[in-house]
């Protein structure tokens, strides 16, 4: 019987099991299955999950099992270590190994940094409150729900994707909730004004309470130290024993400027997603690409794929961000983004009584960006035309993903 080589492999280390660092395992054992001996160490005690669907969990509308992509049957059955629960705190580069929390000292050839990002927290006066929470993983949905349990009042700030994911699940668990937004109309990065108010109104209707321009100043709290109100700078004060933070994300560098790797908001990579230390990579939201950070799953995967066939030693790949369309994962809301949707617009379309919408941008002769709203059903046939002369069916444009024989 022969022995095994498993141990003369090279060592490959990566560095949080999220949905980036998952991918980038689904892309190097595709191209490579047996190039390296892999050690996975995530901070969560979670196996792989769709970060995606936490939203559905919150809400009621899916279980947690239903989420899990990535069970530790997965890992096992690829020869993959995984430790979970217990996140690699200090990186020596020199002699090549990761500490763990622990204390585990594993050495490796090669590292992959995928530690994704933390949600930003406001800093005003009483923040350090409990009860005022984040949505960002499976253990911040579970403490939500089971705040939902006995919470009446809640106030999430925030009204991009996560922001109002969160109300519309807290307020489907029974709670009531009040969804505050800086900005004039919600989702106003992906969003015109006029979509934006039709959002605004579907909420309102669903019972939500919706206020916009609205900045918070300060939370109150009880004699316990337990949330009670959300103070804003105009003076309202919205009471509120649950608040939800929704307020963006930044690239989680900790690791890695403790390490000594160049980081300016994320950490820096080059195009194949190699810091300036050749054994080390990075990808997913932790990372900074030509002044670029990522939020989307979209950009993530791609960077996994890239970052993959250099890890496999198949460097024909190189990274280049394309914008990626957005929808909301709020049941009964369909709604559509993609491309650039900034300055004038050329085509308009909306049906107030079926709560249709539509907005095309042209730059010259080719689609520039598009905005669905009510009804998506074209919205796969818009995001192909990004970026091509549509001059030929200009004038039928926003009904022309009914007319296949003009997209040809």
């Amino acid at each position: 019987m022969q022995p095994s080589r498993e141990h003369e492999k090279p060592h490959l280390v990566v560095v949080g099991n999220g949905m980036a660092g998952t991918r980038l395992l689904e892309e190097l054992l595709t191209l490579e299955p047996s190039r390296y001996r892999i050690t996975v160490f995530s901070a969560e005690q979670a196996p792989g999950y769709n970060r995606v669907l936490l939203s559905p969990v919150l809400g009621g509308e899916r279980d947690e099992p239903s989420i899990i992509t990535h069970d530790a049957e997965w890992y096992a059955a690829r020869g993959i270590q995984l430790v979970l629960g217990d996140p690699v705190v200090s990186i020596e580069r020199r002699q090549k190994y990761v500490v763990s929390r622990s204390g585990k000292r594993v050495p490796y050839h090669r590292l992959v940094l995928a530690t994704g990002a933390q949600p930003r927290r406001l800093s005003c006066a009483g923040a350090d409150a409990s009860g005022i929470a984040t949505f960002r993983d499976l253990r911040d949905t579970r403490d939500l729900i089971r705040a939902s349990e006995c919470s009446r009042n809640a106030v999430v700030i925030g009204g991009g994707f996560l922001g109002i994911e969160a109300a519309e699940g807290l307020h489907r668990r029974g709670v009531n909730v009040t969804l505050i937004h800086s900005g004039k109309w919600l989702l106003n990065r992906q969003l015109n004004a006029e979509a934006g108010a039709l959002l605004r109104d579907d909420l309102l209707r669903r019972g939500l309470h919706v206020r916009l321009s609205a900045r918070t100043a300060s939370f109150d709290s009880d004699h316990r130290g337990r949330v009670r109100a959300v103070r804003l700078k105009d003076g309202t004060r919205l009471p509120a024993d649950l608040v939800v933070q929704a307020i963006g994300i930044e690239p989680d560098t900790t690791l890695a400027r403790a390490a000594g790797l160049h980081c300016e908001q994320g950490i820096l990579t080059d195009d194949t997603l190699q810091t300036f230390d050749p054994a080390i990579y990075a990808v997913g939201e932790c990372v900074q690409h030509r002044r670029r950070t990522f939020g989307l799953v979209a950009p993530l995967y791609e960077q996994a794929k890239v970052c993959a066939a250099h890890l496999a030693e198949q460097g024909h790949r190189r990274y280049h961000y394309q914008d990626s369309a957005t929808r909301l994962k709020v049941s009964g809301v369909a709604m559509f983004s993609a491309g650039n949707i900034q300055g004038a617009s050329d085509l308009y379309w909306h049906d107030p009584q079926a709560g249709f919408y539509r907005r095309l941008w042209l730059d010259g002769t080719r689609l520039s960006g598009v905005v669905l709203y009510g009804d998506t059903s074209g919205a796969s046939w818009y995001e192909q035309q990004l970026g091509r002369d549509i001059s030929a069916w200009r004038d039928t444009l926003l009904f022309a993903d009914r007319l296949p024989e003009q997209a040809a």
